[in-house]
């Protein structure tokens, strides 16, 4: 019996989304990748050497028609869908009073509808095949706020994922659905600046005096996927920086 699982995921282009698909093509999975556009998700297919098993499907994630077309042509392909991982997201931090409606809609659309929509089409088939794993990626600086990084924005959106998380998997428990979450830190991505400044400030964001790598945020992903015991919970990868005041 195959072993090899089909995963969607959403933000594949780039930073983490790039890393967790490549760590399932790696493995041997089929893996259907998301981004905004055909040409950003074609270079990433380029710089994973074009693997027949990555299935690129272009769209704006916040657009429930682009959700269901994930899982139609994901099952097209490969049959059924057995992981979804809802990596898209972007984060603008600043002082609340600074925010503009622009950045209301942007952080609603991505983190928000690009989370619900495709929870949504996985919960509907995943519930039929009677097994799945869904695994948000979230934010540690909605697990515990920091006075150095004002970002009510993400706070408040990604916050409610993390409770979305738990509620879900008490509603898709019966199916042999698992829910579960990981909030990164800061992670080395291109995200972030590579001056040694910026890096330095960075650092000072954990209590460990660290910034993490994208294996770091990969390694919980996979954990989870792998796991058959684990539905409900939000795995912080931040290097303590959630835990408290430091």
């Amino acid at each position: 019996m195959s072993t090899k699982k089909t995963v969607i995921v959403t933000g594949a282009s780039s930073g983490l989304g790039f890393a967790i698909a490549k760590a399932y093509l790696e493995r041997g999975d089929n893996v259907v990748g998301n981004a905004r556009t055909l040409a950003r998700l074609q270079e990433a297919a380029a710089q994973l050497g074009n693997p027949a098993n990555f299935l690129l499907v272009p769209g704006d994630i916040a657009q429930p028609q682009t959700a269901q077309r994930l899982f139609e042509e994901a099952v097209a392909a490969f049959g059924k869908v057995d992981i979804l991982i809802n990596n898209a997201g972007i984060f603008i931090p600043k002082p609340v009073a600074d925010y503009t409606e622009g950045d209301v809609n942007a952080i609603v659309d991505t983190n928000l509808k690009g989370f619900f929509y495709p929870a949504q089409a996985a919960a509907r088939h995943m519930a039929a095949n009677g097994s799945g794993h869904i695994v948000a990626i979230t934010a540690s600086i909605a697990l515990q706020p920091n006075l150095k990084v004002p970002a009510l924005l993400p706070v408040l959106v990604k916050g409610g994922l993390n409770q979305a998380v738990r509620a879900l998997s008490l509603e898709l428990a019966a199916a042999h659905v698992q829910v579960n979450g990981v909030a990164p830190g800061i992670i080395d991505t291109p995200l972030h600046a590579n001056d040694p400044q910026t890096q330095a400030a960075l650092k000072t964001l954990a209590p460990t005096g660290q910034v993490g790598a994208p294996q770091d945020v990969v390694d919980a992903v996979l954990y989870l996927t792998d796991s058959t015991f684990v539905t409900g919970v939000v795995i912080a990868v931040d290097g303590g920086a959630s835990s408290g005041t430091w």
